[in-house]
């Protein structure tokens, strides 16, 4: 009896044993641990190398350059804003003072010169009308007596006095006729019965600016629209008094705005200020730009880079065109074209910026060709191939 008991014990223990063993395994499938794919292989980074077919590299239009050393230009840094040219821009209002029946332009609008802006309901505009038509029917008739008489007394029917005093009723009607007339054109042309003046636009381009209702009063000094023809611009840059020596006209420039900051416009320092603002005590220098891709807007602040010459004083350095720069994955690169038509991408450390060209610290040597343009392209085909292997 003893013996069974021991029997059945120890088979009690032992199954309690291999209980606790198993509750100390971890479960792979109700653990919140990570558990390794065995199966999957490890990401890999970007593509470093990328080859274009023979269609797609004549497409692309690729076009390199050697990587140089050389001194970049010295510059002045000059912060600024982007305004209107004032040849190119107007602001409209009406000639005389109004209510507005229609309005036919929205902020945004373009519009040409000439262009029907809307109309404005203007009473005494149909008493000039009206005074005009009566002073033309009485000189028309003055004119035609006068003629009447002057015939008459060259046959010696008439006194020659009436006839030089119809002479000189029929040219002051005209007189008046004419001042009439020019009096309603200074308030914007013929008018309808109604006394209704079209407003038109004196200027082609874009309504950056709209204040007008239908059946507002308007006013000789109020601006119901702004007008710019913003296909140029100009960039007002402040120039402190200690770098007024160091530019001169005619400079190349290169702004950047703080909306566009990978953008960048070229342009020349056309006009130098002859005045010095007393509180800022800085000089206006005004760079005209060609607005590329329709993004400059009136206001943008941003920074011209003026170069200056100052080459001897700087140390030569390893050197780019910007263009050849691009963003992948947060970092600066360029790409190598190779003898085999590879290309091969390249992590620059960058230096110092001058007028559209890049100081390289590290990721490049002298003598590499450096895609200038068609860098889209390959940085399409380089994403496309990490698209590809995540998938």
């Amino acid at each position: 009896m003893t013996c069974r008991v021991f029997i059945v014990l120890f088979f009690v223990l032992l199954a309690g044993c291999k209980n606790a063993s198993a509750d100390k395994e971890p479960n792979p499938k109700s653990s919140g641990a990570d558990v390794p794919h065995d199966d999957e292989p490890e990401h890999e980074g970007l593509a470093k190398r990328v080859r274009l077919s023979p269609r797609a590299l004549s497409a692309s239009k690729i076009r390199t350059a050697p990587a140089t050393t050389e001194v970049l230009s010295a510059t002045v840094t000059l912060p600024g804003e982007i305004v209107a040219d004032p040849d190119r821009s107007a602001r409209v209002s009406t000639p005389i003072a109004g209510r507005l029946t229609d309005v036919r332009f929205k902020e945004g609008s373009k519009v040409t010169k000439g262009q029907a802006l809307g109309t404005v309901r203007i009473p005494e505009l149909g008493k000039v009308r009206g005074a005009l038509a009566a002073a033309n029917a009485k000189a028309t008739a003055a004119r035609t007596n006068a003629d009447r008489l002057s015939t008459l007394a060259d046959k010696g029917l008439a006194a020659k006095q009436e006839a030089l005093s119809a002479k000189a009723d029929a040219d002051a009607l005209d007189a008046e006729t004419s001042a009439l007339r020019e009096q309603l054109a200074a308030l914007g042309g013929p008018a309808g019965n109604n006394g209704e003046l079209v407003i038109r636009a004196p200027v082609s381009g874009v309504v950056v600016a709209r204040d007008a209702v239908i059946g507002q009063p308007v006013t000789t000094e109020q601006t119901i629209a702004m007008i710019a023809d913003l296909d140029e611009a100009w960039f007002l840059g402040r120039v402190f008094e200690k770098d007024l020596g160091r530019l001169n006209l005619g400079a190349r420039a290169e702004v950047e705005l703080n909306a566009y900051p990978k953008e960048h416009f070229e342009g020349t320092i056309e006009y130098l200020g002859k005045q010095i603002d007393p509180a800022a005590r800085t000089v206006t220098a005004r760079i005209r730009l060609t607005n590329r891709a329709d993004i400059l807007r009136i206001g943008l602040f941003g920074s011209a880079r003026v170069s200056v010459d100052e080459d001897a004083k700087r140390t030569p350095a390893l050197v780019i065109p910007r263009s050849a720069l691009t963003e992948i994955g947060g970092k600066s690169v360029v790409f190598v074209r190779h003898a085999d038509d590879d290309f091969e991408l390249h992590e620059v450390v960058l230096g110092d910026a001058a007028l559209g060209k890049v100081e390289i610290v590290s990721g490049l040597r002298e003598g590499e060709q450096i895609v200038t343009e068609g860098v889209f392209t390959l940085k399409s085909a380089v994403l496309k191939g990490s698209l590809k292997e995540d998938d």
